[in-house]
């Protein structure tokens, strides 16, 4: 019996400490519990695929699902979704999660249960201790049953989707979860809600309470008894209290550790009994416009953290040095004093802060020197003094920084050098950003820096001629932006072993030369963006990393064709722009596999053949430029069917035949099929389908018909070129209705003048203004520009026309308009570009032209006008050739003079000697009035001379009219 005792001790012991021993004790999961979670499951779209593993029969083994190892029930569930930016679970949840009696953790957060609000159910789970439903998309009021749970440590509610999400109005059930120490309500809107931090104020071992962004807009100024005895962290932010001071009762808190009250709405003062917060280490009053500073703020001995953002008055900067003259200025790590408005020098006390990690002096009005001070901060990591005015030097002592990791100097005007020196001892930086700051860097090309740069981003900044040698030893970089850096050298063999780091590369607008290399060599675990456009570079395509996704090479020289496979491994391309180079042949077919792209520009080379047709693959195309190549053949109908479309410029090719009769294209704002040959009547779904359209150029090509009068329905359009075609009829006085063309565009309320970029890719357009075609990019989005010239048009200009107050250039010659020249002409004060030659318009030129300040180019030459040229202003400025071909025209500056009484031209007989009259009378008097005088003279007088009785007869007659006009001849025959 003994025997048999130990023995069985011994199995006992064996499978205590075997490994086994662990599955044998670890129980499978109830039937109850299982039932239950596929009860649960059957009311899921799971889109995230989180519940393909809920198969088989021990649901202890599910993902996301947890066990009682002795008992088998779930006490676990966490279907938190795990990649932030993938896909969620959605649908309804079932009340049969209440079979999981025994669930301690349940975690939903992260999903999209869009339309639904909290099942009150939850409340029945009376084990629950930890609920976490975050940013899942739930709606509509918190349920009080959340209050039964008892035993409830931990509390999440953030919501993302007010004001259509979460709300409460009452929060005394929060009063009783007596065990919680961490609750969430940020985004939740609390705006009715009265009575929360009372509530909250009852919960004896609370720690952490986030509410953040919850539309906060009353706080009492007391409490009866503050029982927050236990709390370290409170977030107040983003609220909208209407407050001119912060309670009293934070300030008796005196375990907070952790106080946000950003942009909270307080204002005005913050009391000095702030000093009781002695265990504070974060403190963000940032946005709260103080009117004065606490002087008790640097007496927080254990502070770490203070963010003063666009909360102190902007003559504070020397108080500011004297309040934190205390203890704090030992403990500080972390000062943040942006937009603060402070206009003055960079203080010496900034120097003082021994421990100082981060210093954040971001958009102020500093100017002068960055001063040595700064080079007493040994402890420095992080420098910004972006968006300043500073416009002096910088001192060699910032060179001495040795732990700094990121120094940003951008958008001021430091006009200096950087040395060698200024480097000397920076061997932790990883971040350099000098973009807009109107440095120089001066470095020698045998210097070795100190650092691994991983961040370089100095565009802007001057570093040429010579390409910076000192590149080649940096290893790490990952992205690197010398753009505009004034580089007139050819690229280096070596740079393309440094860029296998890379994510991003911008090197444009620089005058880099050399030839390409075959392949690029790029990191392979992020998305790529290289930008080389705007240099000198020559040679083919080079074959592409797989991840690339944005590649911008254009005006450059390079020449080839496209590679017939370019597109086969090269799948998440999503921009590129080889625009303005020598490239040639046919587009491959294997663009058609890359069906991420948003934006491609091929325009301005030499490719040939028929465009592609197979547009419909492409989804979130939104700008296509294929101008200015050789392309032939018809409009690819499925161009028509890009529903994302914005741009479509497909200019100056060879392409014929009509348009086709839909389109699906509801968001094109800009539309250029202008220098092809496409012919037929301008179809109706330029003016029905696109009401986003606001520039429409179908200049040179062979349309015909009427310009259709809805066109005018298009109320964003501002630049309209329907010239050099075959139109006939008269236009519409409808065109007087269009919206964005009765203002200045700069005055237009709506913004959408970075729609003529796409991420680098900016839209250029030749438009007809000033009497030439000019080339236009980002200042299209400030042109009001209309252009009906060279059609047959007829009939009368429509007055109300010039109820387009905003028009800058209207063109409408080479026609067969007939009428007056309206007067109201002159009420487009922003005109710059007036053409109305080769018409048959009649009457005066309309006096009120003359108040266009703005006007520098005006033709009305080749009509029949008549009468004064107006004089004044801007018609001073004007030579005779705006005026030829009208021959009832006078006045300056032609050379024909008015008559004084009516203002119309001066006959020529009667025309004095000035100008082509003179001219033209002297030489009719030589050749018809000089031999007619001389023969007249000899016929009388020589008559009279050769017969004296005429000659006695003809003197006779003389002396009687003289005697009866009381005149007495003094010549007697």
């Amino acid at each position: 019996m003994a025997t048999n005792s130990i023995q069985f001790q011994l199995v006992l012991l064996f499978l205590c400490i075997h490994p086994w021993s662990q599955l044998l004790s670890n129980a499978a999961c109830t039937r109850k519990d299982r039932k239950a979670l596929l009860g649960f499951k059957a009311e899921i779209d799971d889109l995230a695929g989180i519940l393909s593993s809920w198969t088989g029969s021990d649901c202890c083994k599910w993902l996301g699902v947890g066990c009682d190892k002795k008992t088998g029930h779930v006490t676990r569930l966490n279907l938190r979704r795990p990649d932030p930016l993938g896909k969620t679970l959605q649908g309804n949840l079932s009340s049969s999660l209440l079979g999981l009696r025994h669930l301690r953790y349940l975690d939903l957060s992260l999903n999209s249960f869009g339309g639904i609000s909290i099942p009150s159910f939850i409340g029945e789970f009376k084990e629950l201790r930890y609920l976490n439903l975050s940013k899942s998309g739930f709606v509509g009021r918190v349920p009080d049953e959340l209050g039964n749970l008892s035993r409830l440590q931990y509390l999440d509610l953030q919501s993302q989707s007010f004001p259509v999400g979460l709300y409460m109005i009452d929060a005394l059930w929060i009063s009783r979860l007596t065990s919680l120490w961490y609750i969430d309500m940020s985004g939740v809107n609390l705006s009715n809600c009265f009575n929360l931090l009372q509530a909250l104020n009852m919960l004896p071992t609370v720690e952490t309470i986030h509410l953040s962004l919850s539309q906060m807009n009353t706080i009492p100024q007391s409490l009866p008894h503050t029982n927050f005895r236990y709390l370290s962290f409170l977030d107040l932010s983003l609220n909208d209290f209407d407050s001119t001071e912060i309670p009293g009762f934070l300030f008796s808190i005196r375990s907070l550790k952790h106080l946000d009250l950003r942009d909270s709405g307080f204002r005005g003062i913050v009391s000095d009994a702030i000093s009781n917060l002695s265990s504070l280490e974060f403190l963000d009053l940032s946005g709260i416009s103080m009117a004065k500073i606490p002087r008790s703020l640097g007496s927080l001995c254990n502070l770490t953290i203070l963010n003063l953002e666009n909360a102190l008055p902007s003559n504070g900067l020397s108080e500011l040095g004297q309040v934190l003259d205390g203890c704090a200025k030992d403990s500080l790590q972390e000062l943040r004093l942006a937009m603060n408005g402070f206009s003055d020098h960079i203080p010496d006390w900034i120097g003082d802060f021994k421990n100082l990690r981060i210093l954040d002096l971001y958009q102020n009005n500093f100017y002068g020197s960055i001063p040595e001070a700064i080079g007493r901060l040994s402890s420095l990591e992080i420098l910004g003094l972006s968006r300043n005015q500073l416009n002096e030097t910088v001192s060699e002592n910032i060179g001495q920084l040795s732990r700094l990791i990121t120094l940003d100097l951008t958008f001021n005007t430091l006009n200096t050098t950087l040395t060698e020196a200024h480097f000397a001892n920076l061997k932790s930086l990883k971040h350099l950003d000098l973009y807009n700051s109107s440095l120089r860097l001066n470095l020698s090309s045998d210097w070795f820096p100190p650092f691994q740069v991983e961040y370089f981003y100095t565009r802007g900044c001057q570093f040429g001629p010579k390409f910076p040698s000192w590149l080649r030893n940096q290893r790490k970089i990952q992205y690197l932006d010398m753009s505009g850096s004034g580089i007139t050298d050819a690229m280096p063999d070596w740079f393309w072993n440094i860029t296998s780091h890379m994510t991003e590369l911008y090197m444009s607008d620089n005058q880099i030369s050399g030839k390409m290399p075959k392949s690029f060599s790029f990191a392979d675990n992020e998305p790529v963006h290289i930008d080389l456009s705007y240099n000198r570079l020559e040679g083919a395509l080079p074959q592409l990393p797989p991840n690339v996704e944005g590649l911008y090479l254009s005006t450059n020289s390079l020449s080839g064709p496209i590679p017939p496979t370019f597109g086969n491994e090269i799948s998440n391309l999503t921009y590129f722009s080889i625009s303005s180079n020598n490239f040639y042949g046919s587009i491959p077919s294997s663009l058609c596999k890359l069906q991420k792209l948003k934006a491609l520009d091929l325009s301005k080379n030499q490719f040939s053949g028929e465009i592609l047709d197979c547009w419909d693959k492409f989804p979130d195309m939104e700008y296509l430029d294929l101008a200015s190549n050789s392309l032939s053949g018809n409009f690819p109908k499925s161009i028509s069917l890009l529903g994302s479309l914005k741009l479509l410029d497909l200019s100056n090719n060879s392409l014929f035949g009509p348009l086709p009769d839909s389109v699906e294209c509801v968001s094109v704002n800009t539309l250029d099929l202008s220098q092809n040959n496409f012919t037929g009547k301008i179809p109706s779904w330029i003016s029905e389908s696109l009401p986003m359209l606001r520039i429409l150029s179908l200049r040179s090509n062979s349309f015909i018909g009427d310009i259709p009068s809805n066109i005018s329905n298009l109320q964003n359009l501002h630049i309209l070129d329907l010239s050099s075609n075959n139109f006939s009829g008269s236009i519409s006085k409808n065109f007087g209705n269009l919206s964005s063309m009765k203002v200045a565009p700069a005055e237009q309320s709506y913004a959408y003048f970075d729609d003529f970029s796409w991420d680098g890719l900016i839209m250029k357009m030749w438009v007809m203004t000033k009497g030439r075609y000019l080339e236009y990019g980002k200042l299209l989005s400030l042109l009001a520009v209309m252009d009906f010239s060279e059609n047959n048009l007829l009939g009368q200009i429509p007055e109300e026309i010039t109820d387009l107050h905003g028009l800058q250039s209207l063109n409408l010659s080479g026609n067969h308009f007939t009428g007056n020249i309206t007067d109201k002409f002159g009420d487009l004060r922003l005109l710059e570009t007036l053409d109305l030659s080769k018409n048959e318009l009649e009457g005066k030129v309309p006096a009120s032209l003359s108040g266009l300040n703005f006007l520098s180019h005006l033709n009305l030459s080749y009509n029949h006008l008549q009468g004064r040229i107006p004089s004044g202003g801007q018609m001073n400025t004007f030579d005779d050739s705006v005026y030829a071909g009208n021959d009832g025209l006078c006045g300056l500056p032609l050379k024909v003079k008015c008559d004084a009484d009516n203002g119309s031209k001066v006959p020529p007989t009667e025309v004095g000697d000035n100008g082509d009259g003179h001219i033209n009378g002297m030489l009719w008097y030589f050749l018809g009035g000089a031999p007619g005088l001389v023969i007249g003279f000899w016929t009388v007088w020589g008559a009279l001379l050769l017969n004296s009785r005429w000659r006695h007869a003809y003197f006779t007659y003389v002396d009687k009219l003289c005697e009866k006009f009381g005149i007495r001849s003094k010549y007697r025959f």
